[in-house]
């Protein structure tokens, strides 16, 4: 079940959040009592496409100025001209709360957090055009932590609101603007399911894809790529396809990952076990690829209070091992969330943040 990935997915973020020690010391066992919500999932109203005509349900959008989207580091400004691809962008999981399954959208917190992963990721697509950014009632980090059936209902609930975003956004656009897709974690599952529910089904919107970026976020070859109606991008200037990767620093350890991933079962039905995971390389844009770090074309490195950042190049190279996780080599000092086992799930975009803008540039200039 996808619920068991997410279960191990979330688990190492809020390591990551609330402190790795913890996690070393305590095990998972003392984050379910901290996090899992005691009360029973309660359904809430579905969200109609309608409601996100309003701006107000939108962390970014073209009409809302200042938006964190368009916040970029020294030396990189936002594209300022009229056109470009419209960007959708899914923000990863920023609900720590156990008062409830699903984050309230007028979360203060939640909200805070995930502006400022708009800040660290949505903003390496925007000079390639407008980011739209839905408020969503995201599934609680403790969802991830437990195998009860209200957390899958709480992701089920997630989703739908995700959904309904897109369809909003869908119909603000004129029929024949470029799209990208973006997401990370929390959001690349959403997006995963965007893919399968939307554009594997509709012709004319799947030829409109510029890319999709399923970041932080595994994608079996054989079992889930075939019902996402795009193929994985075989060259860097190719259009409509899907992107995707997860860092690890060496030694890498993914086997928690590669355990679980193996455990679940691919969009096709069949099992995943064994599967190779879909592995990009953004430096380079092509899968299975070698790159050295002199080839990077910047690394979004914060300040200590993470209240702005700026850009090195020739940092962090990157390679695709043989079953799809991309090794970023000897651990880069870049920020204190390396998660167990070299995990660098945290910093997927902010890794390659230079390389990510390059990318989409790219993608939208190839006809």
């Amino acid at each position: 079940m996808v619920r068991k990935f997410l279960y191990v997915v979330a688990a190492l973020i809020v390591l990551a959040i609330a402190a790795a020690f913890a996690y070393r010391f305590f095990g998972v066992e003392l984050m379910r009592m901290a996090m899992v919500p005691g009360e029973r999932f309660r359904p809430a109203a579905a969200m109609q496409a309608a409601a996100y005509r309003e701006p107000r349900m939108w962390l970014a959008r073209p009409d809302i100025p200042g938006n964190p989207a368009l916040w970029t580091p020294a030396g990189h400004r936002p594209r300022k001209e009229p056109g470009g691809a419209a960007i959708f962008f899914i923000h990863p999981t920023s609900f720590l709360s156990r008062a409830h399954w699903n984050a309230p959208l007028d979360d203060a917190e939640a909200n805070a957090r995930a502006a400022l992963f708009l800040r660290g990721q949505a903003s390496a697509f925007n000079q390639a055009g407008e980011i739209w950014a839905p408020r969503y009632r995201q599934a609680t980090f403790g969802a991830f932590l437990t195998s009860e059936a209200d957390a899958e209902r709480a992701l089920d609930a997630a989703y739908r609101d995700v959904a309904a975003a897109f369809d909003a956004f869908l119909a603000a656009l004129p029929a024949d603007r470029p799209i990208i897709l973006a997401g990370h974690s929390q959001g690349a599952r959403h997006l995963t399911h965007l893919l399968r529910d939307r554009v594997a089904t509709d012709a004319a919107l799947a030829r409109r894809i510029v890319a999709a970026y399923v970041v932080g976020w595994p994608a079996s070859i054989e079992t889930d790529l075939p019902r996402l109606g795009l193929p994985a991008c075989a060259g860097a200037d190719q259009r409509g396809c899907i992107l995707s990767w997860q860092s690890f620093a060496e030694p890498a350890d993914p086997s928690l990952i590669l355990d679980t991933f193996d455990a679940t079962t691919g969009f096709d039905g069949r099992p995943r076990r064994g599967t190779r995971i879909l592995c990009t390389n953004p430096i380079t844009g092509t899968p299975d690829a070698a790159a050295p770090a002199s080839a990077n074309r910047g690394t979004l490195l914060p300040n200590e209070g993470m209240t702005d950042a700026w850009i090195e190049a020739g940092r962090v190279g990157a390679r695709c091992d043989g079953r799809g996780i991309l090794l970023i080599g000897q651990p880069p000092q870049i920020g204190p969330y390396t998660l167990p086992g070299n995990n660098y799930h945290v910093y997927d975009y902010s890794l390659f943040w230079g390389d990510v803008r390059a990318d989409a540039a790219r993608r939208m200039a190839a006809r």
